[in-house]
């Protein structure tokens, strides 16, 4: 039994650009530092970029001719991946932050809930707030509702609500996103 022929190894960077040899066309536009492009012989761009210690990289194969620069590919590849680095770390993540109440919930624990969805508002969280409804407390229906509205009403000012007040088993679920700070 033969064993299948396996690929040579190919470093990943390579894949992406191809590089001074792997070049195969006859002829490049040859992109230079502050100057104009030239179109020349992809054996003179090579030697050019050899007199100056540096790769010719092809960016662009799909023109005619292909385009190509001289540069220190190492350090492309290291400012390439920097740069994506930083967009990562630029994105902003979004937290859920979920608050429960009970359909017979009093002022003070409703107020000392609200103060809390504020701050988790203000952080720009987004807020999920639901009436958990313990075995007979389901014909409280109504309550869960108004105490849901009365929610979303006093963080009208931080928030915009995304979901209205909606029954899901023994949960009555509202969402609320937080308003962009301009």
């Amino acid at each position: 039994m033969r064993r299948p022929q396996r690929k040579p190894f190919r470093r990943q960077e390579e894949e992406l650009h191809k590089i001074n040899g792997r070049i195969n066309s006859p002829e490049v536009r040859v992109v230079f530092e502050g100057e104009e492009p030239r179109v020349m012989k992809t054996s003179d761009a090579l030697a050019l970029a050899d007199e100056q210690d540096l790769d010719l990289v092809e960016i662009s194969p799909k023109a005619n001719p292909p385009v190509a620069k001289i540069m220190d590919y190492k350090k492309f590849l290291y400012n390439q991946k920097r740069k994506q680095k930083e967009l990562k770390a630029k994105q902003s993540k979004i937290v859920l932050k979920e608050i429960r109440f009970g359909p017979n919930t009093d002022d003070h624990d409703f107020n000392f809930k609200l103060a809390h969805a504020r701050k988790f508002l203000e952080e720009g969280n987004k807020l999920k707030a639901f009436v958990f409804f313990r075995g007979r407390t389901i014909v409280f229906k109504d309550r869960g509702e108004i105490l849901l509205l009365r929610f979303a009403q006093e963080l009208a000012d931080l928030g915009a609500v995304e979901q209205m007040p909606k029954l899901e088993g023994k949960r009555m679920i509202i969402m609320i996103n937080p308003k962009k700070n301009k």
